[in-house]
């Protein structure tokens, strides 16, 4: 089953765009190709786990069931130099180097594979996670543009699902989750509702991105363990 023909067969919810326009455009001038879906068959929000009968269901989660069965997609990784992207050899080397304190040497090797091909997810994950703590504002461009290589990848009109145990998803969801900490730590509560919302829709399973969710409805501000 091809992604055009999967998406026949569900209802018309869309992954909404979450990137600026400019960042749009910085993908546009860099001509990039997108990253390829394999299809993995449907899933139905009836036979998961929602909690005990008679518990309080989460709205986001209501519309999540009401949608039905949607089909499931594995996003393409790129890790250049690395066979098995699925290893994640670079990504882990550059984690290495990080932990070793030897930041300056950890981002340029993520550089450098982003110089071979710019659609290697988790490189744009990680750079921005290493800024994180101490400068979200200068993370955020590292996530955003993951997250607008991820969303060209998608097409418009995507319905799918991207779920996080297709292990070539999770640098995707990386991005996304870095994004939204990003946006809620710099107090744009909005932005990351939505951030967090769509994180939902892709992997209705991620009970991590609900707790924040409700967290940002609340108004609270983000937690230093996140």
């Amino acid at each position: 089953m091809t992604v055009k023909e999967a998406h026949r067969h569900v209802t018309p919810w869309v992954y909404a765009r979450l990137v600026s326009t400019e960042t749009r455009s910085w993908a546009a001038r860099k001509a990039i190709s997108p990253l390829r879906l394999h299809p993995f068959g449907m899933r139905d929000p009836n036979e998961q786990y929602w909690g005990e009968p008679g518990d309080r269901v989460d709205p986001d989660i209501d519309k999540i069931i009401s949608a039905g069965p949607r089909p499931c997609f594995e996003m393409e990784q790129i890790v250049p130099g690395d066979d098995d992207p699925a290893d994640d050899g670079p990504i882990l080397g550059a984690v290495a180097l990080r932990d070793s304190r030897r930041l300056a040497e950890a981002r340029a090797l993520l550089k450098d594979l982003l110089a071979q091909d710019i659609r290697c997810l988790d490189a744009h994950a990680h750079l921005g996670n290493f800024s994180f703590d101490s400068a979200p504002g200068k993370a955020l461009p590292h996530f955003e543009r993951g997250v607008a290589i991820g969303e060209l990848s998608l097409g418009e009109g995507f319905t799918g699902l991207l779920p996080w145990t297709l292990i070539d998803n999770r640098p995707f969801h990386r991005c996304l989750h870095g994004y939204g900490l990003c946006l809620w730590r710099l107090g744009k509560f909005e932005e990351a509702k939505k951030v967090f919302g769509s994180i939902l829709w892709l992997e209705p399973a991620d009970w991590g991105a609900l707790s924040i969710l409700q967290s940002i409805r609340r108004g609270e501000a983000l937690s230093p363990d996140l």
